[in-house]
């Protein structure tokens, strides 16, 4: 499978002429940016000093404003300084980020105070109506970024075995029930048996986890009469809202994966996010990894037929 960047679903009439980009750390906000201008866009950056690459800086934005994490009220000032109405919010911003030392202006504390939960779902969209009730439309973080979504199919050169394919099954089962509690979205699995759930500490700590477990001195050098190889399972949410908090996987995610002897990773095809292309899916093949992505609706009835080949 080769993803190649070929412009967004937005027409060039309803794309915003200046656009703000709320940017966390990863490659995801360098894309937006870097897409987002090939549309023709003025593109200002309230980058978060905690989280943000320093390379932002060199992506040609119209402005790049370094504000610390708990200043949304500046966050707010600025953007309606520079003329922003629409907005996009890419990249993780660490949810462990909420128990930091880090001083929230006391508009970001009221919010904090008045949510019920603290979950992803409920402090992000707290974030996006306060930003929409100051004028600050928030979209959707995929629309210029719709040819990197993973497709339905297996998409490496070696489909799942039937193993991975029971663990995938079971997988989804689980990590669908919790991602209903916004607990995490990934879940790692051997001989279907639930090895690691994440929680705060994201994707990549969750794998290697799963990898440490399953190769602790405790169980012996010895092949057991279960196998110890990883599958793992990334899914979206019931209702996942695209404008923030989409999964994704890169090139990282599969050096992970081959430190912690995960063999097979499964997806919610149009909801993962693939950061870097068909580089993915290389390196997956190189190390002997199977990728499959399934449409969410058609996962519960998948089980074991046979996906197409991307």
């Amino acid at each position: 499978m080769k993803v190649v960047y070929t412009g967004c679903a937005m027409t060039p009439r309803d794309f915003p002429k200046r656009l703000g980009l709320i940017a966390g750390n990863g490659k995801f906000p360098l894309l937006i940016l870097d897409a987002a201008r090939a549309h023709g866009a003025e593109v200002v950056v309230a980058a978060i000093k905690e989280e943000t690459f320093p390379e932002i800086e060199q992506h040609g934005a119209a402005a790049v404003h370094w504000l610390s994490l708990g200043e949304l009220s500046k966050l707010i000032e600025t953007f309606k300084r520079e003329g922003i109405t629409e907005a996009i919010m890419a990249g993780q911003v660490k949810h462990k980020q909420i128990f930091s030392a880090i001083r929230p202006d006391w508009k970001l504390a009221k919010l904090l105070m008045s949510l019920g939960t603290r979950n992803t779902d409920s402090l992000i969209g707290a974030v996006a109506k306060v930003l929409a009730d100051e004028g600050i439309t928030l979209l959707d973080s995929t629309s210029l970024l719709e040819p990197l979504l993973a497709p339905h199919g297996v998409l490496t050169s070696r489909p799942p075995t039937d193993q991975e394919l029971t663990n995938i099954t079971y997988g989804r089962a689980v990590a669908q029930h919790l991602s209903r509690f916004d607990i995490g979205q990934t879940v790692v699995i051997a001989e279907a048996a639930c090895v690691a759930v994440e929680a705060m500490e994201g994707t990549d700590a969750t794998i290697l986890r799963a990898g440490e477990l399953l190769s602790s001195p405790s169980l012996g050098d010895k092949p057991s009469t279960l196998g110890r190889e990883l599958t793992v399972v990334k899914v979206a949410k019931p209702n996942q809202d695209m404008r923030f908090d989409v999964p994704v996987i890169g090139l990282r995610t599969i050096e992970t994966m081959k430190k912690a002897n995960a063999t097979c990773l499964a997806l919610d095809a149009g909801k993962c996010l693939l950061l870097d292309g068909s580089t993915i899916t290389e390196a997956a093949n190189a190390a002997g990894i199977c990728i499959v992505a399934e449409t969410p609706a058609a996962a519960h009835h998948a089980q074991h037929a046979e996906l197409p080949k991307i």
